[in-house]
């Protein structure tokens, strides 16, 4: 397998052999060695300086269930440190599959508002895959919604492709990385942490792979990989979280909604209030229910991704039947609702369709509303007025410029003193004034506020893995700890983190996972040994941190979770500073 860079400075690309030091290595492990390696800590993130690796995990590429995953790595525009954001897609395993264990953007032309894509191809001739850069000025302020069916018109059915949409052009520390879903919808998103900006100020719109030909990915011990596939898939599809009609293939991921309100925990008007009086029309169970009555029939979901058994991603339906938009996602769902205090679903799924189409990060996109909303720009509960303002973010407007600097960014603008941030990134869809153990993942990941650095949620809400009080503070540091180490090790393998569900209840289904792995490589892990892979991962992104100059200072909640009791419990954020230290202090 190959390293490709693409050197937008001249336009040129090399194919590199993988060196040892990266054999190991996949999806996020890789990206953010790589971007500890090769980029200035200190450099700036749109600048040309910085880079952006794309890398599929171990196992991607392969026959493994629900590991069609791509980490993206550079240095954030949004936090200023380190950055994966995580996407499945059938680009992931195109990209394995063409031979290319990570593909590398780097330099910056010289032309400013130039765009350019890239073609990747396997080129048989040469027994290696080939790049042609091709002018894309035509895609610029375009809609996904408009510029990806040209794409596919003009490449044919058969390529996967990621982007960077209109948010991404404006610099916007809110824009991701857009990728094609099974239906070749732009709507599976490297979202968080403002990536979609770095790939536009290296003048590179699209990168449009071809499925044709290619080496396909090497398994060194196809036996011992075949026997962890089939016992993790035997976990996935016995887990009541993730078998075939179970609670996320029937109701998504925003089955969350109504478990997070009962729970006190689902952050409601920015973040002043644990449970939210219309959370029960927005809930996944709701999606279910109205898609029933529009369609006259059930609707189960699909696989955002090849290979996945959980299929977890839903369709909202407009009244007429007609398709509104893919995804409303819990977290998107909670950002738009819950949290702006907005209990219409198809004003939020047309908030969702806005983004996918400008190419937003829907959690920062809430976020800022809320912080919005907060000010006194719009009010709370005004759906019309929000979509309004996603509006001014796609059009660039001053006020949608501000915006489009996310939550923390628009909380200085307005003078706002309760901003849901951490590290410039806004916290996603668990109070952790009510869930203890997901606000100290907060507090500490490398990434910002992320719950997918350290899903403590299982424990605390779903009582996977075990059972945690979630309003204790008691060895919730520990807590975080493991699930952030071990995250870093899932992330790398190309599987979705909704694994941890099944492997965290049926220790076969671990043994599964890490069978495959070693089949992959040739090594020896055991359950144990993710962990201790992980934090060496989490070492790494801690010293990249460090270097851009974060400190402990940086591992906070913001100060308003400390002295504002929150409803209904009551409780404020209450982990000892020297607590949330010891953190990353015991990897």
């Amino acid at each position: 397998m190959w390293i490709l860079r693409l050197n937008m400075a001249d336009r040129t690309y090399r194919l590199d052999e993988v060196p040892e030091a990266y054999r190991l290595l996949g999806g996020r492990g890789l990206s953010s060695t790589m971007i500890l390696d090769e980029v200035p800590p200190l450099c700036h993130p749109l600048g040309p300086n910085n880079k952006l690796v794309f890398a599929p995990g171990i196992v991607t590429g392969t026959p493994a269930p629900s590991a069609a995953r791509v980490s993206v790595g550079g240095k954030s525009p949004l936090t200023g440190g380190i950055k994966e954001a995580n996407a499945g897609s059938s680009w992931a395993p195109t990209l394995a599959n063409l031979g290319i264990k990570a593909l590398v953007v780097e330099g910056q032309p010289k032309e400013k508002g130039k765009y350019w894509m890239a073609y990747l191809s396997w080129d048989a001739s040469a027994s290696k895959p080939k790049v042609e850069f091709l002018p894309a000025d035509e895609y610029v302020s375009l809609s996904f919604y408009d510029a990806f069916p040209k794409l596919y018109k003009r490449f044919g059915e058969r390529v996967d492709i990621a982007g960077c949409g209109v948010a991404a052009e404006y610099g916007y520390a809110n824009s991701g990385i857009a990728f094609n879903d099974m239906f070749k919808r732009p709507s599976r998103y490297a979202g968080r942490g403002g990536l979609g900006a770095v790939l536009a100020s290296k003048g590179l719109k699209f990168i449009v792979l071809g499925k044709t030909g290619g080496p396909g990915v090497p398994i060194l011990d196809k036996a011992l990989f075949e026997q962890g596939r089939a016992k993790l898939a035997d976990a996935l599809r016995t887990h009541p979280i993730t078998s075939p009609k179970g609670a996320l293939n029937t109701y998504g991921t925003a089955v969350l909604i109504n478990l997070l309100n009962e729970a006190g925990g689902l952050p409601t008007r920015n973040f002043s209030n644990g449970r939210f009086e219309g959370a029960p029309k927005i809930a996944g169970e709701a999606i279910f229910e109205i898609n029933k009555q529009r369609l006259g029939k059930e609707l189960y979901n699909h696989a955002c991704s090849p290979g996945c058994i959980i299929e977890c991603s839903n369709t909202f339906f407009n009244k007429d039947g007609s398709e509104h938009t893919s995804c409303v996602e819990y977290e998107s769902d909670w950002a738009f609702g819950a949290n702006c205090g907005i209990d219409n679903l198809d004003d939020i799924a047309e908030m969702v369709q806005l983004c996918n189409a400008y190419g937003l990060d829907t959690i920062e996109a809430g976020g800022t509303l809320a912080v919005a909303m907060e000010a006194g720009v719009i009010q709370f509960g005004d759906s019309k007025g929000a979509i309004n303002l996603i509006d001014e973010m796609g059009k660039g407007t001053p006020l949608g410029r501000i915006l489009g600097g996310g939550a923390a960014f628009t909380g200085k603008a307005f003078g706002v003193v309760r901003v849901p941030a951490v590290k410039g990134q806004v916290m996603p869809a668990y109070e952790p004034r009510a869930v203890k153990g997901i606000g100290i993942t907060f507090a500490t990941s490398t990434m910002g506020a992320d719950h997918t650095a350290g899903y403590t949620i299982c424990p605390e809400i779903l009582s996977v893995g075990g059972k945690a009080d979630p309003l204790s503070t008691e060895g919730k540091a520990a807590l975080s700890r493991g699930f952030q180490a071990t995250t870093a090790f899932l992330d790398s393998t190309g599987h979705c983190l909704f694994i941890a569900f099944a492997v965290l209840d049926i220790p076969s289904g671990f043994e599964g996972l890490m069978e495959e792995c070693n089949g992959m490589l040739g090594t020896n892990w055991k359950p144990e040994d993710a962990a201790k892979v992980g934090g060496e991962i989490l070492k790494k992104e801690r010293a990249f941190n460090e270097a851009a100059g974060l400190t402990k200072a940086d591992d906070r909640v913001p100060e308003f979770m400390k002295y504002e009791p929150l409803p209904p419990h009551n409780q404020v954020f209450d982990i000892p500073d020297e607590v949330l230290d010891a953190v990353y202090g015991e990897l």
